[in-house]
């Protein structure tokens, strides 16, 4: 048999894909649920006691209780609550190396409310060299680029590791949510309300922005 092309991926590597895509697929199950799709921030909301009269927020709070209860499980099982949807963007296709996940902003924290997608680019050379990593929805981050999405995170440079995988990959960019870095920023704006320690003022911004630009379906 030939040898294949130079930068072409090898047989190791689209089987190391294929057994990721079988292992996402059983862990996220039926994460397209009803719940993954309802706006946190209304379940916030009536978690909190906001008035608005049962018949507002009464099909909301039962809504609210599936979710936890759907996060409940997931937890037991050992899948990430917060990670949607992970697969390549031609499931039907042949192609392993264009992936897109969708993850939801963890609840109580700063982009909780906010469904937001990720386009991944796994290199030939995977898991030897780390994914490529961008936001497709809009998110106000210190260590995500405001306009091309880009993401400042270890494991997806210096630290990433071929025991890493792409679903340990997205559990790090949903602890990246509410655990920013101001010293290594891609926004400054970001970073600069962060370095100020007004949490108020950074928590205020980022889920006036998650309203904007990732509340509701995506």
């Amino acid at each position: 048999m030939p040898p294949a092309p130079a930068g072409a991926p090898s047989a190791a590597t689209t089987r190391r894909l294929m057994k990721e895509y079988a292992a996402a697929q059983a862990e996220l199950g039926d994460a397209s649920s009803s719940s993954s799709s309802m706006p946190s921030l209304l379940v916030a909301d009536v978690d909190a006691g906001t008035e608005g009269g049962d018949e507002l927020f009464g099909d909301a709070a039962e809504l609210a209780a599936q979710a936890r209860a759907e996060k409940k499980e997931r937890r037991r099982k050992g899948a990430n609550p917060d990670l949607l949807e992970l697969r390549p963007y031609d499931a039907e296709g042949e192609d392993l190396f264009d992936w897109v996940a969708v993850i939801r902003g963890p609840e109580g924290g700063s982009y909780q409310g906010g469904t937001f997608q990720i386009a991944i680019t796994v290199p030939p050379s995977y898991p030897l060299k780390a994914p490529s990593m961008m936001f497709r929805t809009r998110i106000w981050h210190p260590n995500v680029h405001w306009t091309s999405g880009e993401i400042c995170l270890d494991v997806l440079a210096g630290q990433w590791s071929p025991a890493w995988t792409l679903s340990s990959a997205m559990t790090a960019v949903i602890a990246l949510l509410d655990a920013p870095e101001a010293d290594s920023p891609l926004n400054v704006d970001a970073a600069t309300v962060l370095r100020t320690g007004d949490m108020r003022a950074y928590r205020s911004a980022a889920r006036m922005y998650t309203l904007l630009y990732a509340a509701g379906d995506q």
